[in-house]
């Protein structure tokens, strides 16, 4: 009898930390946000009350310092949308509000906490050097959490490519010195709320909570920790939001609180996923209507982002998860398929609170035009500014894919490189986008080139020395291998993050001779990139291709870094009296990774095939 009474106590207290009094009855099961904060810049608070028959209960608050504005009832008698003020005067600590239904009542404790000002909403910049890791496939760090009970998928199975391996929270941060010895600045997870659906959710992009880290991934604690200890190191922390859709189990979409919760239509409607609709002159309505307002697949409903209530879930959600973990930086999944007039808003909103903050959207389109259209600024004709501050650069990444890998002509191979980067002048701020070799779905770059290492060092010296913020997918820097045919193959475990593994590839021993050489390419360039602002905020200069050498300079009034690319398979010798505009009176030429002084006889440069030297230019 004792042991059940604590048991019972233990479940009183913590229904009682979630809010939930325990004099209540059953009519009240979930209130979102799950708290908020005094001294917000915006007072505007907009509770999610859902249980019941809720909707049909009169509402008082007890607080004086919190008004309520409003109760919004909708065509679902199970929701309440209450629109408060969050007075200025207003302190910390546990609000009451009463819910009655005649002489029915009852009572819930909502909590307004201090805000949190350890670090946090820092902004990613041209400063970074972003790692993306996809955690079901990182690291297990607590393997008592690979399958919990009761939900809907509870397969683990590392051999098979779409079911879960087991990675978690605890096994990324569990391998943050590595992270932080590579020369990575800033981490950004695939998303990892809570994904209860049937199959292949490892992924995280289709949502079934919106408050809540999923489980298997740990908890809303854990991922607290994950921030306060990347910004231990002085790294950062980006979250993956998905504004667009949720799971088709998601709590929302089980129980809808209206009907226009979702765009929805008489007969299931995917997306056309053409981008041009949204942009083009000639467009039909009809058109625009189904990429914008298509579902991007079957399991992932399409929210409503016209809809005002749906506007505050989202934007509250994100402002949330930025408080409560020290988020610094936003990557936002398919960014076109979201209302643009929406997203500026909800960009407005977070910035109010969060000035420093940074976003940047994936724009998986083709075309520097098409892809600057989806940027603030208004640079390209754009009737609506998104605020939209960087964009993951996918033309870019095309391009250094062609330049190693196309036939030198003008429009192609090294040309490609270079008349990519010339259109920078359509965008607004062209250091604020990320680059990439490749992600979580595009294939791996080593197999791109046809796992030849020098045109990988290449890519990688192109990486994280031209302009933007670079970004490496986990793995990159060991060789990790593989076409986007099933795209599970793409996401393959890191040898050395779970129970088991015989190799053990955080680790020098566990390299091979060609993984440890690029391993040790990397980390010489990244942690060079950190510590040399000629190659975070420095101006570029890019020359003209000639014969397959693409040659750019990125330079400050401290420093000039001169980048040789031979995109050739047979050596070259480049005469460097060309480049006197920015070369003029140097002394030495110093090669970044070996450090060692290039011979320049003849003032010319000799480069292997598929060759790239990093320069450091002496005067």
């Amino acid at each position: 009898m004792l042991k059940k009474n604590r048991i019972l106590a233990t479940i009183l207290i913590g229904l009682t930390t979630l809010g939930w009094s325990p004099l209540m009855g059953q009519s009240i099961q979930r209130v979102e946000p799950l708290n908020w904060w005094v001294g917000m810049q915006n007072p505007e608070l907009q509770l999610v009350v859902y249980g019941p028959q809720i909707g049909k209960s009169e509402v008082k608050v007890d607080d004086a310092a919190i008004e309520l504005v409003r109760v919004n009832r909708t065509g679902n008698p199970n929701y309440l949308f209450l629109d408060l003020q969050v007075k200025p005067n207003a302190k910390p600590g546990w609000t009451t509000f009463t819910f009655s239904q005649g002489k029915k009542q009852w009572s819930y404790r909502y909590e307004l906490k201090s805000r949190n000002h350890e670090v946090k909403a820092q902004g990613v910049t041209s400063k970074d050097l972003i790692y993306l890791i996809m955690p079901d496939r990182f690291a297990n760090g607590n393997p008592a959490n690979d399958q919990v009970k009761g939900m809907l998928d509870m397969s683990l199975n590392r051999d098979s490519m779409y079911l879960r391996h087991g990675g978690d929270l605890e096994g990324v941060i569990g391998k943050l010195d590595y992270l932080n010895d590579l020369g990575v600045t800033s981490v950004w997870l695939t998303p990892v709320l809570t994904n209860d659906m049937p199959l292949a959710s490892y992924h995280g992009y289709a949502n079934t909570e919106t408050y809540h880290i999923d489980p298997r991934f740990g908890t809303n604690d854990t991922y607290v920790q994950l921030g306060q200890q990347l910004h231990k190191r002085k790294m950062k922390l980006i979250f993956d939001v998905v504004p667009n859709h949720v799971g088709s189990h998601h709590w929302t979409v089980k129980d809808k609180p209206m009907a226009d919760w979702l765009n929805e239509w008489p007969s299931y409607t995917q997306t056309s996923y053409k981008d041009q609709t949204v942009f083009d002159p000639y467009a039909s309505a009809e058109d625009k209507k189904k990429m914008v307002k298509g579902w991007f697949v079957p399991t992932m409903p399409d929210m409503n982002q016209q809809n005002p209530y749906v506007q505050n879930y989202l934007t509250q959600s994100h402002i949330w998860w930025i408080e409560t973990a020290g988020i610094d930086g936003f990557r936002i999944d398919t960014y076109p398929y979201n209302d643009l007039d929406f997203m500026a808003k909800w960009t407005e909103r977070i910035q109010q609170e969060y000035p420093s903050f940074t976003f940047f959207g994936e724009t998986w389109v083709h075309g520097v035009a098409n892809q600057a259209y989806f940027l603030g600024g208004k640079r390209v004709g754009q009737d609506i500014d998104s605020k939209l501050m960087g964009v993951t650069d996918f033309q870019l990444n095309y391009a250094i894919g062609d330049a190693l890998n196309q036939k030198t002509e003008w429009t192609a191979g090294a040309n490609k490189l270079y008349s990519t980067l010339a259109s920078d002048y359509q965008y607004p701020h062209p250091d604020r986008n990320v680059l990439f070799l490749d992600n979580h779905d595009k294939d791996r770059f080593f197999s791109v080139i046809g796992e030849n290492v020098q045109k990988y060092k290449s890519a990688l010296a192109w990486l994280l020395t031209t302009r933007g913020i670079p970004q490496l997918y986990y793995g990159a820097e060991i060789l990790m291998k593989n076409f986007s045919n099933p795209d599970g193959l793409l996401r393959e475990d890191f040898q050395g993050g779970f129970p088991g593994d015989k190799t053990d590839k955080f680790n020098a021993a566990g390299r091979t001779a060609a993984e440890q050489d690029v391993w040790n390419y990397v980390r010489t360039l990244a942690n060079y990139r950190k510590a040399h602002p000629v190659l975070h905020t420095g101006k570029t200069m890019q020359y003209v291709p000639e014969d397959g050498v693409y040659v750019y300079f990125r330079y400050d009034e401290q420093q000039t870094v001169m980048v040789v690319m031979n995109c050739n398979d047979q050596e070259k010798e480049i005469k460097l009296d060309r480049f006197a505009e920015r070369n003029g009176g140097a002394t030495a030429y110093i090669d970044i990774v070996s450090q060692a002084a290039v011979p320049t006889a003849n003032h010319s440069l000799k480069l292997a095939a598929y060759e790239t030297k990093v320069l450091d230019i002496k005067f």
